[in-house]
């Protein structure tokens, strides 16, 4: 899903939640079409209340992302610090290996089974 339109359907959904909570909480009758005096302010403490709770929300899951990401990042850096050093003495055993090769002499040939 695009990323805008998710972002737009989340705000929407919160929206229709914050409205719908703070109706159900501060309008009494439907008798008139506006709000009377304690609606009205009943309303405005509701979604100022809400819009702060919010706020002070997403100030926590950033920074507790933020710690989050922090460890990720370090996690992979540490995995790949290893998997360098292993490389490092995969090498290192390949080229001991290779220099300790036992070499057998070439016996020459003896000059007396040498027919012309």
């Amino acid at each position: 899903m695009d990323p805008n339109l998710r972002n737009l359907k989340d705000f929407l959904t919160l929206y229709n939640k914050v409205t719908e909570l703070c109706f159900s909480r501060c309008v009494d009758n439907l008798s008139q079409r506006d709000l009377g005096g304690q609606e009205d302010m009943c309303v405005d403490r509701c979604v100022t209340k809400f819009a702060r709770f919010n706020q002070n929300m997403m100030k926590v899951y950033v920074d507790v992302q933020t710690t989050i990401n922090a460890k990720r990042v370090e996690e992979v850096e540490e995995n790949a610090r290893k998997l360098e050093q292993q490389q490092k003495e995969q090498r290192l055993k390949e080229a001991a290996a290779a220099t300790t090769t036992v070499l057998t002499p070439v016996q020459p040939p003896v000059a007396g089974n040498l027919s012309m």
